[in-house]
């Protein structure tokens, strides 16, 4: 009887142990899914996130490729437009260097023409010199000659190579053409081209030999032009620094230049 009761002790202690053992195991089997499931989830949310992150790079990517290409058509337009831009000036320039030449041209032939004109002229005269220095000595003083009114002033005479020699200082002067009245002076030089050193000359030792040599003008204001069938810019600028007067042909007549003037 005891040996019975000890038997069905231990089988009911082994029942218990199994029913513990097997509890352990459900449990375990519990906490395993429930890993598992967190596992899964945590799985499933850094994917979703990697997705996220992944898309979100392709959408910055998608974003910049296309600010590169929208950067890239502005500047294919912008280098359209600067080539078309040069291409213009460049015809521009083209355009304006050939009315340039087209005007000089034209310019050179009515200066041709007034040469062949004046030429034509002396030859009905009686055969003058037909150097280009004499045509243009004769262009000019036939034109002063005719008007006589200078820079506002009325000249009483216009005399062409005026010469004089002063023997005591051995000095010699020739002027081209000189005006002169009752208070004024003026000495025209003439020339076919004139050139910048032709001013510094007139405006430097013109002025010192004509004191020295007509001491009797002393107490006239002296002015000084320069007459030219042709002027460049350099001349131009010269003239206006040294305040001489210019003189150019306009036609049959002449066109004066006097706003620099100033009284030597």
């Amino acid at each position: 009887m005891d040996r019975l009761a000890a038997i069905e002790a231990i089988l009911e202690r082994s029942a218990l142990e199994a029913e513990r053992r097997e509890a352990a195991a459900e449990r375990r089997n519990v906490e395993f899914d429930m890993l598992l499931k967190q596992s899964k989830e945590e799985a499933d949310k850094r994917a979703a996130e990697a997705d996220k992150r992944a898309a979100e790079a392709d959408k910055r990517a998608a974003e910049r490729a296309a600010e590169a290409e929208r950067r890239n058509a502005e500047y294919a337009m912008l280098l359209k437009q600067s080539k078309e831009e040069a291409d213009k000036r460049a015809e521009e320039a083209d355009k304006r260097t050939a009315e340039f030449d087209k005007k000089m041209a034209e310019l050179r032939k009515s200066m041709n023409n007034m040469a062949n004109s004046i030429s034509q002229t002396e030859k009905m005269m009686g055969g003058m010199a037909n150097s280009n220095g004499e045509v243009a000595h004769e262009y000019f003083f036939n034109a002063l000659s005719e008007r006589k009114t200078l820079f506002g002033q009325e000249f009483d005479e216009v005399v062409s190579d005026r010469k004089k020699k002063i023997k005591k200082i051995g000095v010699a002067v020739q002027y081209d053409i000189v005006l002169i009245n009752g208070k004024s002076f003026c000495i025209v030089e003439v020339k076919w081209k004139a050139n910048t050193d032709d001013v510094i000359k007139m405006s430097s030792s013109m002025v010192k030999k004509f004191r020295e040599t007509h001491p009797e003008h002393n107490d006239k204001n002296l002015y000084i032009a320069l007459a030219s069938m042709s002027f460049n810019a350099y001349v131009e600028e010269a003239c206006k620094k040294h305040g001489i007067a210019m003189i150019k042909p306009l036609g049959d007549t002449i066109e004066i230049f006097d706003e620099h003037l100033k009284a030597y």
